[in-house]
Formats: structure tokens, C-alpha cells, sequence
């Protein structure tokens, strides 16, 4: 298993924490009317960072940015424009924009993982 994870490199990894943060984001756009809700979002490199915090060797502590202590998932509280009279932080056209850019991100992490698995069967055939 750990060869296949070396061929995938980090793009696996990365392809699960894209996924979350479209769910949260969706999550977000479901929840643009409910009164006091706060909109969040997910931060990549944190929630990265901290998958492969045992993965990655420096030779000092400050050659690589550490996950935030405080937000080890990396789910953070949006800090919103506009607040709503109701309390809810959604801003529906940022939320529609972080979540149109955040589905291209998935796109382009999965053709990259398209690639390198069709890299593999090519070696593993002789083609």
C-alpha cells in the first residue's frame, strides 16, 4: 500500500479535504435563510499540513508553516461583509464563488490523480 501512496503522492490526500470543503461550503449554501447560522469554511493547508505532519522531515521547525494549534481541522468561521438582521453570515454570491472555485480545484486534483493511476497501468501493462 505504501508504493501506492508514494505513486499518488499527496493528491489523494488532497482529493478527501477538497470534498470536505465543497461540503461544507454546500452546507453553507443550504443554510442561507437559518437564522444564526454561521457560516464556516475549511482551511486547505492547515487541514494538509496536519495529515502529513508525520510525512513531512525538516531540518528546522520553521522551514515548513505548522497547522494552527487552536483549529486542528482546520474548519474555520467566515468573517462575513455584511452580517444579516438574523444573525446568519452567509453571503450567498461569496459562498456560490468559493464553491465554484473549489470545484475546479477537485477537478483539477482528480485529473491529476487520473493521470498518474493511468500512469501506473500503462507500467503494470508494458505499454
Amino acid at each position: 500500500m505504501n508504493m501506492i501512496d508514494n505513486a499518488l503522492g499527496v493528491h489523494a490526500q488532497a482529493l478527501g479535504v477538497r470534498s470536505q470543503r465543497m461540503e461544507v461550503l454546500a452546507r453553507n449554501i443550504a443554510n442561507g435563510d437559518t437564522p444564526n447560522f454561521k457560516a464556516r469554511d475549511v482551511d486547505f493547508k492547515t487541514v494538509l499540513s496536519s495529515a502529513q505532519e508525520s510525512a513531512l522531515q525538516t531540518t528546522n521547525r520553521q522551514h515548513i508553516n505548522r497547522a494552527d494549534p487552536d483549529t486542528p481541522d482546520g474548519m474555520l468561521y467566515r468573517i462575513p461583509f455584511d452580517v444579516a438582521f438574523d444573525g446568519n453570515t452567509v453571503e450567498m454570491n461569496v459562498e456560490q464563488a468559493k464553491f465554484g472555485e473549489a470545484a475546479a480545484d477537485y477537478q483539477a486534483t482528480l485529473n491529476i490523480l487520473e493521470n498518474r493511476i493511468s500512469g501506473i497501468r500503462h507500467a503494470l501493462r508494458g505499454d
